[in-house]
């Protein structure tokens, strides 16, 4: 019970801190300029595409299993 304790009191709080800390980091780091910001929205309207797609062709897919 006591090694769950300490866990709990010590471990969590230091990983929260370490993530908040890099994330601040990372955040005050990285800027994209605009054309990495398109190009991400781009990548992202694809993937976006492609899972429409993919939910459709998996719909059709159950559809077809389950009538025989």
């Amino acid at each position: 019970m006591f090694p769950w304790l300490i866990f709990a009191v010590v471990a969590v709080p230091l990983v929260l801190v370490a993530f908040v800390a890099t994330r601040r980091r990372t955040a005050a780091g990285e800027r994209e300029d605009p054309q990495d910001e398109l190009l991400t929205e781009q990548e992202f309207a694809e993937a976006e595409a492609y899972q429409a797609e993919w939910h459709e062709q998996d719909k059709e897919r159950y559809r077809q299993e389950r009538l025989p």
